[in-house]
């Protein structure tokens, strides 16, 4: 039986390799998300590799994660290093597998070549959102993420798009359709929250933010908003320490007494008391697609106040309460009542029960990359 192409090295044929996460199992982000659901959905069933980075690593790195290979790169999974972590990725990848699952566009420079070399090798990407566009990036780092999502979407056999707005994009800008694929939110879920949410708020009482704290995703305007209403409370998780932009939000906001800072938390069922402790999910992100912390707080049923872009309206399908700037926000938290939170929240659940639930998205997944639902694994 045949698995894709025969590793001599290591004996192995791979159905599947992911390229493009930090590493498993899914605590970092959405692509994490995503490839810790694909792994639990796909990895009895096929053969598949999933690549990690060994940077930060304090124990010896597991070489595997239920039925899934791990292959480790020396590289920063994030920031400028991403581009040779994903480089390297492919590299390795390409000659021994059937299908490549790429999560984000920062390697795909090198596919004209992998697809020359190796042309028996399927490779469908995920282009995230319009990474290009992040303000935290200089002009040459804006400069090459271009590039690489016109490779991408070029190169590519097939392209993946997680919200409308961003295959409109792809539609306009590079004359080609992109599947659409959204994230699942469902995961979320808590059946029985034991405890209260990790605040020093009451429960009920505080607005959460969570985020990786760039200015794209309009932390500042967010706590300057909080800063100056008072009587609202915010608790907003993230990486506080990562940039000297972060570390400087800190210190300007951090005494504020209505305002709580808190570090990333990755216990699953903290993290979903925290957010059904919350009047509502204060959602900034401004260049990205369908954000998975978005979905999670749907499928949760939680009332979301989300900025006013086309991503965010067609993820929340227009139904949630939305905010341009500080002042938009101070205004919004000023008037909305008790009645139009709930409101907010049912519909908001409504809509990610319909869209956002992994049994659908992995199903979309099984059949852009061609995977049998009854494979075998069996050598």
């Amino acid at each position: 039986m045949s698995y894709g192409v025969f590793s001599k090295e290591k004996n192995i044929y791979f159905d599947l390799s992911i390229i493009g996460i930090v590493g498993l199992p899914g605590r970092y982000g959405g692509f994490e998300t995503l490839a810790d659901q694909l792994t639990q959905r796909f990895g009895h069933q096929c053969r598949l590799q999933v690549f990690c980075t060994s940077r930060g690593c304090k124990d010896a790195p597991s070489e595997t994660y239920m039925s899934a290979r791990l292959n480790y790169v020396n590289w920063d999974a994030n920031g400028w290093q991403s581009v040779p972590y994903d480089i390297v990725s492919l590299w390795r990848a390409t000659p021994v597998s059937r299908n490549l699952l790429v999560l984000g566009v920062s390697g795909c420079l090198l596919l004209p070549l992998l697809r020359v070399l190796w042309p028996h090798t399927r490779i469908v990407t995920n282009i995230d959102g319009l990474e290009w566009k992040r303000r935290k990036w200089g002009r040459l780092a804006r400069w090459v993420l271009r590039i690489s999502e016109w490779s991408a979407v070029h190169f590519s056999h097939e392209v993946i798009a997680d919200n409308v707005a961003i295959q409109e994009h792809v539609r306009q800008s590079h004359g080609r359709e992109a599947k659409l694929i959204a994230y699942g939110g469902d995961h979320a879920f808590a059946e029985e929250i034991v405890g209260t949410p990790p605040t020093r708020f009451i429960n009920g009482s505080y607005y959460l933010g969570l985020c990786r704290i760039e200015p794209e995703n309009n932390v500042e305007e967010i706590l300057h908003a909080f800063a100056n209403a008072s009587d609202c409370k915010l608790v907003f998780v993230g990486n506080w320490a990562l940039s000297t932009y972060s570390r400087g939000l800190k210190h300007k906001y951090g005494a504020y007494p209505n305002i709580e800072l808190k570090d990333p938390i990755f216990d699953s069922v903290a993290l979903a008391s925290l957010r059904l402790g919350a009047r509502a999910y204060l959602h900034g992100h401004s260049a990205g697609g369908t954000n998975p912390s978005l979905v999670e707080a749907m499928s949760l049923g939680v009332a979301v106040l989300a900025y006013d872009v086309s991503y965010n309206r067609h993820t929340t399908d227009g139904a949630a309460d939305y905010w341009s700037n500080s002042d938009d926000l101070i205004y919004l938290l000023n008037t909305i009542d008790e009645a139009s939170l709930s409101r907010n929240a049912r519909a908001m659940a409504h809509i990610a029960a319909l869209r956002y639930t992994w049994a659908h998205v992995a199903e979309q997944y099984r059949s852009v990359l061609g995977l049998s639902e009854h494979s075998s694994i069996s050598m």
